[in-house]
């Protein structure tokens, strides 16, 4: 395995590794996900069923220990050629810092240079995230507007309880359409980005954002429009005319208790990730439209989800 390097640690905040990026390999093609999940059996089915559908040649799931049903899921939706998990448990810290190491950076730096050889694009979401094409049917035809461009930023569509109390019957996707208005409000912990990248040009990896050899830290929207990571906060860079990234933060107010109960794996405070948790609901519900995309979607391209 190629270096991975933590830049510059701190005592509370150690979120940036740099790598030597992989080699291509030969016959490279299509797109890869990688996501971390611990017990999320209740919506993995139509999370994976969902990204087949747009196009995800390989999943790259690392499971941090789970009790539940969602391994042996994903092992019966997804064959071998398509599916690699990873046991993923335990939290790290610098020894010269004491810093917490951010679990996700870890596991997303290992992706790029154990796999991200065999592949044209890796993207790096959550399981209560969709990559949602909006006039193609796959995200690696959205992605064409992009050109061979490495480096894709996309902005969080958030969405909340959509006024369920409890979890309702039928797809979570179905279900949920009201989101916050501005997916790029400049209040704090609400506005953020996932992104998708040529795995074969990043030199350094966080959750995110980041920086490839062949563009230093200038990222792209959906259409091709090039910032810097820091200038892509601005309202001119959002678009999502070509692929929206839909992010069900919180599902039903019951789920979002059972969240704050559970806490954030790597988070090191509970009351400081609840307190997040809630002001980010808070600034979502504040402003929010119906978002009806993902559904039309659906029902043009008659995806089977599964419930």
């Amino acid at each position: 395995m190629k270096l991975m390097r933590w830049l510059k640690p701190k005592a509370s905040d150690a979120k940036k590794l740099s790598i030597d990026p992989p080699e291509p390999r030969a016959g490279r093609h299509g797109i890869a996900i990688a996501a971390c999940v611990k017990n999320e059996a209740r919506y993995i089915e139509e999370w994976v069923r969902f990204h087949q559908a747009v196009g995800i040649r390989h999943f790259y799931i690392y499971d941090n220990g789970s009790t539940d049903e969602t391994c042996s899921l994903l092992r019966s939706l997804l064959s071998e050629d398509a599916l690699t998990i990873v046991p993923w448990a335990g939290r790290m810290r610098d020894a010269a810092t004491s810093a917490v190491l951010n679990g996700q950076v870890i596991t997303f730096a290992h992706a790029i240079l154990n796999f991200g050889g065999d592949y044209r694009w890796m993207a790096f979401i959550d399981v209560d995230e969709f990559l949602l094409p909006k006039e193609a049917a796959t995200v690696e035809q959205a992605l064409e507007a992009v050109g061979d461009f490495p480096n894709v930023s996309l902005p969080w569509h958030m969405f909340a309880t959509s006024g369920h109390e409890t979890p309702p019957d039928g797809p979570l996707t179905w279900n949920y359409t009201m989101r916050g208005a501005d997916p790029m409000t400049t209040k704090e912990n609400v506005s953020n980005f996932k992104c998708i990248v040529d795995p074969c040009e990043v030199t350094e990896v966080s959750v995110h954002q980041f920086r490839t050899q062949a563009y230093g830290d200038l990222t792209a929207n959906d259409a091709g429009k090039r910032f810097t990571r820091r200038a892509r906060k601005s309202p001119e860079f959002y678009s999502n005319r070509f692929l929206q990234l839909n992010h069900y933060y919180t599902k039903s107010r019951q789920e979002l208790m059972e969240k704050l109960a559970r806490g954030w794996t790597y988070d090191s405070s509970a009351t400081k990730y609840r307190d997040k948790v809630l002001s980010i609901v808070k600034s979502i519900e504040e402003d929010m439209v119906e978002d009806r995309s993902m559904i039309d979607f659906i029902e043009r391209e008659r995806i089977d989800l599964g419930r």
